[in-house]
């Protein structure tokens, strides 16, 4: 049975034109995603979104919250507690402001995306339930979720930059709460281009996870090993990167292990070259063996076959869950 390894059509044609010399590779834009894990029995759950069918980039693949670094993210008045962002540059490989920008995208878009704020009043302190009644407490506007909500979606809108939310708020980016995991490269021939940083990060105590996303159309807690095994099944659609990044995440016993376990992993960019054998578009991302495609052309230069086919519906979606509540079975971004 085929996995449920994304796959655009399209690919082979673009790889084609690019080792012809037809193709100039897109610069990629700077991204950041994260990995939000919350324990639970027999180990943690991470959080994931479906992509809406009607995205240009990805549709229907599971993946977790993030999106590219707005231009205001390296805002040196951006209120920080943490590993400053030296530190951070050299765990990243980039400037300090490169750093910071990251690093900032990986807490709005987890904001923007999940509703899960990695912000609090000072070094110490998270901010609470923002997203229901009562929600905030401790930080700045306590008991107002529509402010909050409203702040969410002029974030969303870059009516304002994340700094200025901070500042409007009293609050301060609570970088410590990040461990950074990987860092993968869009492929050359791709129209859409990304590099992007991994993190993971442990669901705040008293905050969860909510489908506030426009580019989703479900989200889902679930064990890495049960994603893993939806995607092996050709279930559940996702890109190498997420794939990849879940099934290291099986090591891990809690969300507190993982978190610790991202100091030492390599951030050497992973980036998926092409070439031709033969009658065969050979596709490979160094390092990850199990994502190698090889795809036969006839004289026309036309695919055989299509790869992959299209995700079946994933079951069970407990979307907008309370934390606590159960896992989807059987296999379910």
């Amino acid at each position: 049975m085929s996995n449920g390894q994304w796959y655009p059509p399209e690919w082979p044609e673009r790889i084609r034109a690019l080792a012809a010399g037809e193709l100039t590779p897109v610069t990629p834009r700077r991204a950041a995603t994260v990995m939000l894990l919350r324990d639970e029995d027999g180990g943690p759950a991470v959080h994931l979104l479906r992509r809406r069918t009607s995205m240009a980039f990805a549709a229907g693949a599971y993946a977790y919250p993030g999106g590219g670094v707005d231009p205001r993210d390296d805002d040196p008045l951006v209120g920080w507690a943490g590993p400053g962002r030296d530190v951070w540059a050299r765990r990243l490989g980039v400037e300090a402001a490169a750093a910071q920008a990251i690093v900032c995208a990986a807490v709005r878009e987890t904001y923007e995306e999940a509703g899960v704020l990695l912000a609090g009043e000072g070094p110490d302190r998270v901010v609470g339930d923002i997203g229901a009644a009562g929600g905030g407490r401790g930080a700045g506007d306590a008991g107002d979720p529509e402010g909050w909500e409203a702040d969410r979606a002029a974030l969303v809108a870059r009516e304002f930059s994340f700094a200025e939310f901070l500042r409007r708020r009293g609050l301060v980016l609570r970088s410590d709460l990040l461990g950074a995991w990987a860092r993968w490269i869009t492929p050359e021939f791709e129209p859409r281009r990304y590099d992007t940083w991994f993190f993971v990060a442990a669901l705040p105590a008293g905050q969860r996870a909510r489908n506030v996303s426009t580019e989703a159309d479900r989200t889902v807690w679930i064990s890495p090993a049960e994603a893993t095994r939806g995607y092996d099944k050709g279930e559940l659609l996702m890109m190498p990167p997420t794939v990849a990044t879940l099934r290291q995440l099986q090591a891990y016993g809690t969300a507190a292990d993982a978190l610790a376990g991202a100091e030492g992993r390599d951030l050497a960019p992973v980036l998926a070259t092409a070439r031709m054998e033969g009658g065969e578009l050979v596709l490979t991302w160094p390092g990850h063996q199990e994502f190698t495609k090889r795809v036969n052309t006839n004289l026309n230069g036309n695919t055989d076959t299509n790869p992959n086919p299209s995700p079946s519906p994933s079951p069970n979606p407990n979307t907008d869950a309370a934390p606590g509540a159960p896992r989807p079975t059987g296999g379910t971004r």
